[in-house]
């Protein structure tokens, strides 16, 4: 399974943007309004930055709790991990998890073609092994179901 095949799931999705120079109380706002963890940091029509939950998080923290004054720019993730539609999931996966990401930006030939989560990675991993499971319970005859 594929990176490009988790995005057709999502198929529809908006990725949701944020202008570098927003304050950080806009991000929180649109992350809590669509329910997502994370932001395509966008300037121009292009990404130059993303952030997450997290990054906005060990802000607070280092800030003693206030982000008054604090904008996007300040916070974000200027070179976030980054992997492409033929890239594989479990590529995706291993990335994620060792890196400690939450969210993987996806691009192709420096087009932005979507944003997938742990989660997303997540249920296309036991979508696979259920197939799988399910192919080899019909190679082996007479499997209880």
């Amino acid at each position: 399974m594929f990176i490009r095949d988790v995005l057709s799931v999502k198929a529809g999705s908006e990725i949701i943007g944020i202008e570098p120079g927003a304050p950080i109380s806009e991000a929180v706002k649109r992350l809590v309004e669509k329910d997502i963890g994370s932001l395509v940091v966008m300037h121009d029509g292009r990404m130059v930055g993303f952030i997450t939950e997290r990054d906005i998080m060990r802000g607070m923290h280092a800030r003693g709790c206030s982000l008054v004054d604090v904008k996007v720019s300040d916070l974000m993730e200027k070179e976030p991990i980054l992997c492409n539609p033929e890239d594989s999931v479990d590529y995706a996966r291993d990335v994620l998890t060792k890196s400690r990401l939450s969210h993987l930006v996806v691009m192709d030939n420096n087009q932005l073609l979507g944003v997938i989560s742990f989660h997303d990675v997540a249920k296309a991993c036991l979508k696979q092994a259920n197939f799988e499971n399910s192919l080899l319970k019909r190679y082996i005859r007479n499997w209880p179901e």
